[in-house]
């Protein structure tokens, strides 16, 4: 599922996500332009077709390769956005607007955070929420709960079909995948599903690091915890929905197999802003790397449910899953090295092509570091043992070969 924060202080908002989707579910980095459209045009979500405004704004998605929609973005104001699925007593239409689609479509049309939430609010009681939402499951379908953050201030946006409820954050907030307005709530919450997939704990795991996170290391250190009030190397896997008691989400469980496939922090100021991508699964296997609105970057191609060898995303795979193999023994080959760089960088911000020429590097170099180790293991007559629980491993059998 997903974890969302932001903390509102007073020289800005500091804000962090992590998107949790199916494991082979590539996410991509995604610039569009500002734009102008002739009178009476209209725009394709998802699912349906809406009538698209005069001009958008430009913005920067992270976005499932096969929606209309992005789980989380940000435009040239400094709007910046995350949503996450939420579970309600009302049934889900089959058509209408995902909440991935009313947040793109909120970062195009609007320039601040307040008028994005009030967006969100107009196109959903207008065309309604609606439509598949899940790439493996083609019954998954939720509404959905936004954070929405500027410069000066942001807001908890939780919504249950066309049914809303708006909080200003003062301080620190978090949103997991359980409605958390308390009197909302209480009229719309449905029980089974949150509990299932530990919702409340991710959240009381976010708050936790949240309230303690001024800077953007900070929230990128709490976007890689495993849970459980550690930043232990080996997330611990549960039987039903694998490794997701904390933001860094490890997929692995017979009832829901939800990664982290793409993680945001962003330091948002009056006198501007900063963003901090993946563009890769797996924060703990990551690095944040400097984007911008403006500077649009050519990643090589959009990454889909197969290995395609060449996309940012799924070369990373290759590093991410044999890492996950055994964790507390292979992760220590790069993270200090990586940890290093982003301080580098939190000094002295590269440019947004200089850094992630210098990650493409460290990536290969990193993926070459384990296949000598595998190769000096398999000399020696060993090989990389796989620590995860039996049913963690035959779920990742299985991706592997849907993948390719």
């Amino acid at each position: 599922m997903c974890d969302t924060a932001v903390v509102v202080g007073a020289s800005g908002v500091l804000f962090a996500k992590s998107s949790d989707r199916d494991a082979n579910e590539a996410q991509l980095l995604e610039w569009h332009p500002r734009r102008r459209s002739e009178p009476g045009a209209r725009v394709r979500c998802t699912w349906m077709s809406i009538p698209q405004v005069r001009e958008t704004n430009a913005v920067l998605l992270s976005r499932p390769f096969w929606m209309f929609g992005a789980e989380i973005g940000a435009n040239e104001h400094g709007v910046t956005i995350g949503n996450e699925a939420v579970f309600t007593r009302e049934a889900v239409p089959a058509i209408g607007l995902t909440g991935m689609d009313l947040l793109r479509l909120a970062l195009e049309r609007a320039s601040t955070a307040k008028e994005a939430v009030d967006t969100i609010v107009s196109l959903a009681e207008e065309h309604g929420q609606g439509g598949r939402c899940g790439h493996e499951d083609p019954g998954f379908r939720y509404f959905s709960s936004f954070l929405v953050a500027d410069p000066r201030r942001a807001y908890v946006l939780e919504t249950a079909g066309r049914a809303f409820a708006i909080e200003e954050v003062h301080g620190a907030r978090t949103i997991s995948n359980a409605l958390s307005i308390p009197s909302f709530a209480a009229a719309h919450a449905a029980t089974l599903v949150p509990w299932a997939i530990d919702a409340r704990a991710r959240r009381a795991c976010t708050t936790a690091a949240f309230g303690r996170a001024r800077s953007a290391s900070d929230a990128m250190a709490a976007l890689r915890s495993h849970g459980d009030g550690a930043m232990a190397a080996r997330p611990s896997y549960g039987p039903l929905v694998g490794a997701s008691r904390g933001p860094c989400a490890h997929a692995g469980g017979l009832v829901a197999g939800m990664q982290t496939v793409a993680s945001w922090v962003a330091e948002l100021r009056p006198g501007g802003v900063a963003h901090w991508v993946t563009g890769t699964a797996a924060p703990c296997t990551s690095l944040f790397k400097p984007v911008a609105v403006d500077e649009p970057l050519d990643l090589g191609p959009t990454p889909a449910d197969r290995d395609d060898g060449r996309s940012l995303w799924w070369r990373h795979e290759r590093l991410h899953r044999a890492v996950m193999r055994d964790p507390a023994r292979l992760l220590p080959l790069f993270s200090a090295e990586r940890d290093a760089v982003e301080a580098r960088w939190a000094i002295a911000r590269p440019g947004s092509r200089a850094a992630f020429a210098e990650a493409d590097a460290l990536l290969a170099a990193w993926t070459e570091r384990l296949e000598r180790l595998e190769r000096l293991d398999r000399v020696k007559g060993e090989s990389v043992s796989d620590r995860r629980p039996p049913w963690a491993r035959r779920f990742w059998r299985d991706r592997q070969e849907r993948a390719r």
